[in-house]
């Protein structure tokens, strides 16, 4: 009987176990985490935030789950070193385990930058659970928030704190919104809806430091600016957690390196999700660590799987709105697009071109098409016969599977 030993609960780590399952009906599964809670979908946190959801609405694999896949879970459970050696691991309370496969699905953490201040009371970033019911608490007793960085996860918890009440200023280093996913005419749309919502925002503005005053806090900008806060959130996006990889010795730059099977240079272990870099990419994003935990199982399983890579797209509501970003957005603008906006109705859709192959997408506020569109980015469609018609409102996009 193989025993396949799985640090970290998180996405990269249940696919991995659910898909050993699949293969391996026999197998000892035992999965690790540092939590106390089962598997939750971690997109939801800012929902939590402004009590909208209870943890057990996004919680996507319960005590029945594991049981009925038999997956032994050890939560509240820290593995602190490895041995490759002798195949064994060593918890934080001193046990010890054995384990034939490795998947290392450490996951991230939130970066919170050099800032002078930045370990303050009151000062808050947001990657789990526990982060969240810190956050809530404080919100109780606070009126004003300022939100350093307006990346994704940063624009979703200050909208979760400003709809429990919150006044929300957004100090954002870039000169537009969410410029992973948005070129400047799509920022611009989606900065005025916010504004209508109450938010302030700072753009193209650094954080000098953070200081302690009576009552609260001062973040103090660049500019000379200074802003008033009951309590300073910093969301400037995620590092890998790479203590036990380093501990090991393999190969490290923007993450561990994996080759497409999600092996390591070590035999028998593997990693996946946040943690990892493939073909010299790190993705860092929730689609692309449920594929890779896909792979790295069967692959441990005895089943061949190669990972490919993972088009970067996030298909969500930022802050209500529907918000499409695929493939290459062209933020510069210097590639063929297709483009249409509607300032009235807030919205603004963008396809770039490749010559006769759709590349990227930004849909804002109206994702019609969205499945096919991102279909299409993914087989390099030759789309040559609808192209003119793709920012018809009348056009059927099925055509593009």
């Amino acid at each position: 009987m193989v025993t396949y030993l799985i640090i970290g609960n998180g996405v990269a780590g249940n696919s991995a176990a659910e898909m050993i399952r699949k293969i391996d009906n026999q197998g000892k599964i035992l999965l690790f985490s540092r939590e106390t809670y089962y598997f939750y979908y971690t997109p939801i946190l800012p929902e939590y935030l402004s009590g909208e959801r209870t943890l057990k609405s996004f919680t996507t694999h319960n005590d029945n789950w594991y049981t009925k896949n038999n997956i032994d879970l050890h939560l509240e459970t820290e593995i602190t070193a490895i041995d490759a050696s002798r195949k064994t691991v060593f918890a934080s309370r001193g046990e010890e385990f054995r384990y034939d496969k490795l998947l290392l699905a450490t996951g991230g953490y939130s970066f919170i930058p050099p800032i002078k201040g930045a370990q303050l009371d009151g000062v808050f970033a947001v990657r789990t659970i526990d982060d969240a019911n810190v956050i809530k608490e404080r919100a109780k007793i606070s009126k004003k928030l300022v939100l350093i960085g307006g990346g994704l996860l940063g624009l979703e918890a200050g909208n979760g704190l400003r709809k429990a009440g919150m006044e929300v200023s957004v100090v954002e280093i870039y000169p537009r919104l969410l410029p992973r996913q948005l070129d400047t005419e799509g920022a611009t749309i989606l900065q005025k809806q916010m504004e209508e919502m109450g938010f302030t925002f700072y753009l193209g503005a650094k954080t000098q430091e953070i200081v302690k005053q009576k009552g609260g806090l001062s973040v103090c900008l660049e500019g000379g600016e200074e802003l008033y806060a009951d309590m300073v959130l910093i969301s400037a996006g995620v590092r890998p957690e790479l203590t036990l990889a380093k501990s090991l010795g393999l190969a490290i730059d923007k993450g561990v390196k994996v080759d497409d099977s999600m092996k390591t240079g070590l035999e028998d272990i593997y990693a996946a999700g946040d943690l990892i870099e493939h073909r010299g990419r790190y993705y860092g994003i929730w689609p692309a660590s449920l594929e890779q935990g896909k792979v790295a199982g069967a692959n441990m399983a005895g089943k061949a799987m190669k990972y490919e890579g993972t088009v970067p797209s996030n298909t969500l509501k930022v802050v209500g709105v529907d918000l499409l970003a695929a493939g290459n957005i062209d933020a510069e603008g210097i590639m063929e697009s297709a483009v249409t906006k509607d300032e009235t109705k807030k919205i603004y859709r963008k396809l770039v071109f490749d010559d006769n192959v759709i590349v990227g997408t930004i849909l804002l506020g109206d994702i019609r098409g969205s499945e096919e569109i991102q279909s299409a980015i993914k087989s390099r469609k030759d789309i040559s016969i609808y192209k003119k018609y793709l920012t018809d409102e009348a056009f059927d996009f099925s055509q593009l599977k």
